[in-house]
């Protein structure tokens, strides 16, 4: 049996390592309309990538928004991954809201746009 389990180990470890470097998808939105001073959720949706070698942050004016949630790292079809995180907010007028993903050695910052 553990001879079976490190031979299947070693089969999708083989295969991760054949697939390319696909840079991340990122969406950044709230989970109800942006209205400022209304209290709502943050969420940073980033899927598609390879190697799971990724960081995700939610910032306020360009500082970390602290007790942010994120799920488990999950994987699609020919092992590109996925993950979301999210965080409670309360956007105010004057204040920029972003995600930062740092995939490998690059790193970007997508914006939240309130739609307002």
């Amino acid at each position: 049996m553990k001879l079976l389990l490190c031979l299947a180990a070693l089969v999708a470890v083989s295969y991760s390592q054949n697939v390319k470097y696909s840079p991340p998808k990122v969406q950044v939105y709230s989970s109800k309309p942006g209205e400022f001073g209304k209290e709502n959720t943050l969420i940073c949706h980033v899927n598609d990538f390879h190697p799971p070698d990724i960081n995700i942050q939610l910032l306020k004016d360009g500082v970390e928004i602290p007790n942010a949630t994120l799920t488990d790292l999950a994987f699609e079809t020919g092992w590109h991954f996925h993950l979301t995180r999210s965080v409670a907010f309360t956007p105010q007028k004057e204040q920029k809201y972003s995600c930062r993903v740092t995939h490998g050695t690059t790193t970007k910052d997508y914006a939240w746009e309130s739609n307002m």
